[in-house]
């Protein structure tokens, strides 16, 4: 199986990075495993233009498609997620805008093959999981949108670095088993 990890915080060795390390070190057995970092990819802001409503490509040269293509080669997605004032990190938002050429909201539409399914793990440093249901929810709508069925999540409060991970391996990976290699 193909399994893709999506660090969305442009953090490269923070909390969620070693989320991001201690997922695809659990799943790496008999799995093909690649981890992306949204920060990787130069990605422009969408101009709103919709001329992608008619066309199903965006007039701009960037890496969206770079990392679209990730997308396209995962049979899973997991998706790991700070919360940057209650929600997704700008920089995976920015990414999430110039996906439209690929959403069925419009025909007609770029596709990724079908079968695909989505995870995610939402951290924040506050105590109450709200925060981490809205993280959820919009990446879980953006995969409804590329049509990649969402089948699991997990919410991780309280951790502000990457020391507060060391306490949840444990749940981080019955999450995987139950989820991802379920």
């Amino acid at each position: 199986m193909n399994i893709l990890i999506v660090n969305c915080s442009p953090v490269r060795n923070g909390a969620t990075a070693e989320i991001v390390n201690i997922v695809s070190a659990y799943v790496n057995k008999n799995n093909q495993v690649k981890c992306v970092c949204i920060d990787d990819f130069d990605i422009k802001f969408c101009k709103g233009c919709r001329q992608c409503h008619t066309t199903a490509e965006c007039f701009q040269k960037d890496d969206t498609r770079k990392l679209i293509e990730q997308y396209a080669w995962a049979d899973r997605i997991v998706s790991v997620s700070p919360s940057y004032w209650a929600d997704i990190p700008g920089q995976f938002k920015v990414f999430i805008d110039r996906c439209t050429p690929w959403c069925n909201t419009h025909e007609p539409h770029a596709t990724i093959p079908q079968g695909k399914y989505g995870y995610v793990i939402a951290l924040r440093t506050g105590p109450g999981m709200q925060e981490c249901h809205r993280i959820i929810g919009s990446i879980e709508h953006f995969y409804g949108h590329l049509e990649i069925k969402p089948s699991g999540s997990l919410g991780l409060c309280s951790v502000e670095s990457k020391e507060d991970v060391a306490g949840r391996v444990d749940e981080i990976k019955l999450f995987c088993d139950q989820c991802i290699l379920g």
